[in-house]
């Protein structure tokens, strides 16, 4: 079924039975779900997301990913509620992004508002209303002294005081917890072996918490810092290098920026993914995790869309691919027989361990040309560029061969050939091996471009 023969909602404008959408969907988020499945995010917000009304919205959508089997290890920030308790007690500190200097005072502020904070999530936790996302949720948060700290010290003349910085975390400690089911939550706060408080960054705690853990992602939820491209659109996938290359810039504002170098810095040191997105849109979490291209920015060691030779392994997903048009007659049928022996000339398109685009490039050299088939993006990703892409990957491999013309057969796709630079043919244009096995009940048009 193509996407235009379903329509498509927002979640909050679809029907309440938009039966079709609401399978098509669940059916679609099912790879990521067996992917994440006992992996661990670790996810961060600030203070400024408890702030907005955030909390409640947040805690549905995190109870969802628990329930689906993902290890969640929580941490929170503190900025604008200790602020506020700074302007409360006339102090005239307010703190901005990153490590400041902490008098003993705003100390006493951070330990208040970390309180209040953890005291609210474990509360969102709570809920259990009938008809509600938290309707039979039963998660445990459990806080802790994971984290030992140390104090950051003088630098550049000036004594930073109660701030510090991560020294170690209680890795066992927070597996056993994840292990049985429970969130861990961290305050931006640590203690030394002493038994001193430290204020500890946010964004700090995270990363360092995330490349402890091994986690296979590491999430900012932010107020809408994600990176832009020139036209305003959400650049939802970077290199780490192209990141590094970008904060070496310095155009990016700010809070941006700070999130950035610490969704590089933690994906340097081992974290699979990390990810800046925005908590201002409803679900934001969930459309990240589990839709292609996702609503933030995610930063890898490298780019994830892989184009790659196709293995014996996706075979199944191949057939997936092609069975829809061999259904409606836009393909020949094949049989997974025929995928499986011609295997070796699939390319596959793959993003995130999910492929959704295949072509087939077969030689015939004593006729100088090469057929490419099968040459197929899946209908939810279409749109992005995907199938010139695969189309360059077909004429480059058909001139690897050695071959001078590139040729198709289609029944109803001539429009997308020809604005493509093929010129419509004949079956005698055919390679004499292919003619001999060409179906004339189909009645496939020829289309042939010079390489």
């Amino acid at each position: 079924m193509s996407s235009a023969e379903i329509d498509t909602y927002s979640a909050q404008d679809a029907p309440e039975f938009a039966a079709a959408q609401f399978v098509r969907w669940f059916r679609e988020v099912a790879p990521y779900v067996h992917d994440f499945r006992g992996k661990t995010f670790v996810v961060a917000f600030g203070g400024e997301l408890i702030e907005d009304e955030g909390l409640e919205s947040l805690v549905a959508d995190l109870s969802l990913l628990s329930a689906l089997g993902v290890k969640l290890v929580l941490v929170h920030g503190s900025r604008p509620q200790v602020n506020e308790q700074l302007r409360l007690k006339g102090y005239t500190t307010q703190f901005g992004r990153g490590t400041e200097p902490t008098s003993p005072e705003a100390l006493e502020c951070a330990k208040e508002a970390a309180g209040e904070i953890r005291l609210d999530i474990e509360a969102a936790f709570s809920q259990g209303l009938p008809n509600t996302p938290m309707s039979h949720a039963k998660i445990r948060v459990i806080s802790g002294n994971f984290v030992t700290a140390r104090p950051v010290g003088v630098i550049n003349g000036i004594d930073y005081r109660r701030a510090g910085t991560v020294r170690k975390l209680d890795i066992d400690a927070m597996h056993n917890v994840i292990s049985q089911g429970a969130i861990v939550l961290l305050s931006p706060l640590g203690f030394s072996p002493t038994g001193e408080a430290f204020n500890l960054a946010m964004e700090d705690l995270a990363t360092n918490a995330a490349v402890a853990l091994r986690a296979e992602k590491l999430i900012f939820l932010t107020q809408n810092r994600t990176v832009t491209e020139t036209d305003g659109s959400v650049d939802t996938e970077l290199a780490r290098k192209d990141a590094d290359e970008l904060l070496a810039q310095g155009v990016l504002d700010e809070d941006t920026s700070a999130f950035l170098g610490h969704a590089s810095l933690a994906v340097k040191r081992g974290v699979a993914r990390a990810h800046l997105v925005p908590y201002t849109l409803d679900g934001s979490i969930l459309l990240e995790i589990f839709t292609h291209d996702g609503v933030g920015t995610m930063v890898v060691e490298d780019t994830l869309e892989d184009l790659r030779p196709a293995v014996a392994d996706d075979v199944g997903a191949i057939v997936q691919l092609i069975e829809p048009l061999e259904s409606d007659g836009t393909l020949v049928p094949r049989g997974r027989a025929v995928i499986e022996r011609d295997v070796e000339k699939f390319t596959v398109l793959e993003h995130d361990g999910v492929i959704y685009g295949c072509v087939s490039v077969i030689p015939y050299l004593s006729d100088g040309m090469a057929e490419m088939a099968c040459l197929i993006v899946h209908s939810e990703w279409q749109g992005a560029g995907d199938g010139e892409k695969l189309l360059r990957h077909a004429e480059a491999t058909a001139r690897a061969h050695g071959a001078r013309r590139l040729f198709v057969l289609t029944t109803r796709t001539s429009h997308w050939f020809l604005k493509r630079g093929f010129v419509q043919g004949g079956v005698s244009d055919l390679p004499h091996e292919k003619r001999a096995h060409y179906n004339h009940s189909r009645n496939s048009l020829v289309f042939i471009k010079r390489l």
